[in-house]
């Protein structure tokens, strides 16, 4: 799949027109062998090819973005399921990256106002360049804000007014072996959350449940390692209830979701 994926890219055609070519051009060829070898040395299929989908949508992802992974569609699916009858709901995606979370519920539930918060500064070039892609295509606008999740000072103004908040935030745990396309090419910031994985969420929560307001809702995504440990992160936290946990499609733990007090 992914040799038809890189040929196709460098053709400039869908994947299913490779049934109907009859020969490929001795300059195409190069250009295929030379991202076979690269994606031989485990540099991600998205990187070489430019493209990610995800839902409804394709964005542009590449060096310094975390590559969306299907997955994370579920949570979206989740978010979509509770906004459904909600005239102007606001939503916060904490760690926005490539956008794909924030994008997709603007894309899907136009009504919705929507704020992606990135804090690093090379990822957020690709939220701005997908958000910006996606208002051209005629998708409502998506705020693209630069901070961190954790900084006490953020989106103070929207301080108990928030309906829903998003996140896959860093949750690898510090010297956890990842495969060589996360390890070389993810973001570091996109991907360690302290000695046990969930440094970043702790301080996520505190944001989550002062931006939330009462009955608002929380999901947050995490490893399939993690599906015990968080839940119990964020009932001891608080300010939450209706804590629960969902699995992927291959049935591994996935994301977590909450109620604000």
């Amino acid at each position: 799949m992914d040799g038809e994926l890189l040929l196709a890219a460098v053709l400039g055609v869908p994947r299913a027109r490779l049934l109907t070519l009859d020969d490929v051009g001795d300059d195409a060829a190069a250009r295929f062998e030379a991202l076979v070898e690269q994606r031989a040395d485990r540099v991600p299929l998205q990187h070489l090819t430019g493209r990610a989908p995800f839902r409804f949508l394709e964005l542009a992802v590449g060096p310094g973005v975390f590559v969306p992974r299907p997955e994370t569609e579920q949570l979206v699916g989740w978010a979509l399921d509770g906004l459904a009858g909600s005239s102007a709901p606001v939503v916060v995606d904490l760690g926005a990256g490539s956008g794909a979370i924030a994008l997709s519920l603007a894309h899907e539930y136009p009504a919705a106002r929507v704020t992606a918060v990135e804090r690093d500064p090379g990822a957020i070039e690709w939220t701005r360049h997908n958000a910006a892609a996606r208002a051209a295509a005629g998708d409502p606008a998506v705020e693209v804000l630069s901070g961190d999740m954790t900084d006490p000072g953020l989106l103070r103004e929207l301080d108990g007014t928030v309906d829903l908040v998003v996140s896959n935030p860093p949750y690898v745990p510090d010297g956890a072996r990842v495969p060589r396309e996360v390890a070389d090419h993810d973001p570091p910031l996109a991907l360690w959350g302290g000695p046990d994985g969930l440094d970043v969420v702790r301080g996520l929560l505190v944001t989550a449940a002062r931006l939330l307001r009462p009955g608002g809702r929380l999901g947050i995504e995490h490893a399939d390692q993690q599906g015990s440990a968080l839940p119990a992160v964020v009932r001891a936290h608080g300010a939450f209830d209706e804590v629960a946990d969902h699995p992927d499609l291959a049935g591994r733990p996935r994301f977590t979701t909450a109620r604000r007090r």
